[in-house]
């Protein structure tokens, strides 16, 4: 098919991934029926407004508008596309197993049907893509294709990673929809990794839970610089100069949050254990990322002794910069901490407020990092938004009432710190 008759698809689930795969197909030229089972949602997307923050999706959304059809009926989408992109969530369960509930429910959905595919996008654990064949089998779809064709988007720059991807993951059976996918990727010119099902979807826990591994390796690093007195900046610019291992998630902080790292690791360690292996690394990579959180109360305590009364801003609340998302941030267990220490709790991010104020109780926040840092004994920057490098500090140290800035992050500038008086102490650089 030449650009300019570039076939239809389907996208289920209008989340990050479903939305950010919707916009960028739309800039190549296809044409996109999403579809989701929220009202409301679909009712805001028809009036333009994008409700998720993500760098220049809703800039996208709105030049590809004519190509994007949202509904929250499927039959639109069965009419029109033969490719059906899952694009639902897939959340850890009380077990850490990934609650699939969503995806069985799309399954149910499907009619029987030979000129059709599910194209699995969300995160599912090895051997789903085995069990919906199964499924579709069982109630005389056989006809129904499969693929695993699992996303690497990095929340921030999830168009960026569209446009241009490391890689293009696409596993299936040899058949025509598994070519219909590499076709469709095939504009964006990344190599190809034409696989089986259980391959593909392995590709995707693998990678998540190896950047999770190399995080909680460099935050045990950074750990035994703060003991030694190494600069954890210098070793990793040092390490990451070797092309085995490379600069990328070698920044110590204080751990990992989001909505994958986290449940992808725990799904593989269960993944393993359900199949009999016992995955002792991971073991040890959440307990890393568990213990570097609470760290940061032990560098308070240091400072102030005990936070009873004490007043504790949090600079930055989503998981990480240039998104609005909560899922598994380590602010979270920070500001619980902090309360159950006794201290009180302040806040303030540019983007993630509104979705921080359902998980945070007790907490009060600001409309600005200065009006957080008022009368604090402390701040933790907890986010690395540019804005708080480029804060006037002499201001902020004037309306703080201790000066001490635990930078959770390595984000800040120590030196422009100690110009304003301020107690600087970041992760694996000493004080």
């Amino acid at each position: 098919m030449s650009q300019n008759q570039r076939e239809p698809i389907a996208v289920i689930g209008t989340g990050y991934v479903g939305l950010v795969t919707a916009a960028g197909f739309a800039e190549l030229g296809n044409d996109v029926w999403c579809v989701d089972i929220d009202a409301d949602k679909i009712a805001r997307l028809n009036r333009g407004e994008v409700p998720i923050y993500e760098p220049g999706l809703a800039e996208s959304i709105a030049a590809n508008r004519e190509r994007l059809h949202f509904s929250t009926e499927l039959a639109e989408a069965l009419e029109h596309a033969r490719l059906l992109f899952v694009a639902v969530g897939t959340p850890p369960t009380y077990s850490g197993d990934a609650d699939l509930s969503a995806v069985h429910a799309v399954v149910d959905a499907m009619p029987a049907s030979d000129r059709h595919a599910l194209v699995m996008k969300s995160t599912v654990p090895v051997g789903t893509g085995a069990s919906i064949k199964r499924s579709f089998a069982a109630r005389g779809k056989d006809g129904f294709r499969y693929v695993s064709c699992p996303e690497f988007l990095k929340e921030g720059s999830a168009l960026a990673d569209f446009r241009a991807p490391d890689r293009v993951v696409v596993g299936d059976d040899g058949d025509w929809a598994g070519d219909a996918v590499a076709e469709l990727y095939a504009p964006l010119g990344a190599p190809l990794v034409r696989t089986d099902v259980p391959s593909a979807e392995m590709v995707k826990l693998a990678s998540n839970a190896f950047l999770a591994t190399k995080i909680s390796f460099i935050n045990e690093i950074a750990n035994v610089c703060e003991e030694t007195g190494a600069d954890v900046t210098e070793v990793a610019r040092g390490m990451g100069l070797d092309d085995r291992i490379g600069s990328k998630f070698l920044r110590p902080g204080i751990g990992y949050g989001g909505s994958c790292f986290p449940k992808d690791v725990s799904a593989l360690k269960l993944l393993a254990g359900n199949s009999g292996y016992h995955f002792q690394l991971l073991n040890a990579v959440i307990e890393v990322n568990e213990l570097q959180k609470r760290r940061v109360i032990r560098k308070l305590q240091k400072h102030l002794g005990t936070l009873v009364g004490k007043r504790i801003a949090l600079l930055g609340l989503a998981f990480k910069a240039n998104t609005d998302d909560m899922r598994e941030a380590s602010s979270l267990v920070l500001a619980a901490r902090l309360q159950g220490e006794g201290a009180s709790v302040s806040a303030y991010d540019p983007i993630a407020e509104q979705e921080a104020r359902k998980l945070m109780p007790g907490v009060d926040f600001a409309d600005s990092a200065l009006g957080a840092l008022d009368g604090a004994d402390a701040a933790v920057l907890v986010t690395e938004w540019p804005e708080f490098a480029e804060l006037d500090w002499n201001a902020a140290g004037a309306r703080m009432a201790g000066k001490l800035v635990i930078d959770g992050r390595n984000h800040l500038d120590p030196a422009t710190l100690g110009a304003a008086g301020i107690a600087y102490e970041g992760v694996g650089r000493g004080s």
